[in-house]
């Protein structure tokens, strides 16, 4: 079983930065897929970006591609999301999650809130 525990949401002006972490127990870290996802009031949670066991390989919503980049630190059992150039459509609340491969999730950390305001 893994927990996941996110931080470093806050309020912040459009153009901004934020770096998210994600912070996970266990000692088998690595063999896990991490992704980041996102829902905003009224809205359906939706996939952000993800990464691979090895950092290697990484994927990225259409939205965030250029702005957001995610890594991963094996040694530390963390993911992080770094988003520069920050809109007011990224407010939402963000989900760090962990799970087989890209497409499947299965431990959910409980959020945590980012405001961009304009």
């Amino acid at each position: 079983q893994v927990e996941l525990v996110e931080s470093g949401g806050r309020l912040v002006q459009a153009g901004g930065s934020l770096r998210l972490s994600c912070a996970a127990s266990g000692r088998t870290f690595s063999t896990y897929t991490m992704g980041w996802f996102r829902q905003a009031p009224g809205k359906e949670r939706e996939f952000v970006a993800a990464i691979s066991r090895s950092g290697i390989s990484t994927s990225y919503a259409d939205s965030v591609k250029g702005r957001f980049t995610i890594s991963r630190d094996n040694n530390k059992n963390t993911v992080y999301l770094q988003m520069n150039s920050l809109k007011p459509e990224d407010t939402a609340v963000y989900y760090c999650a962990s799970g087989r491969d890209f497409l499947t999730y299965e431990y959910w950390g409980q959020g945590t809130q980012v405001t961009v305001s304009s």
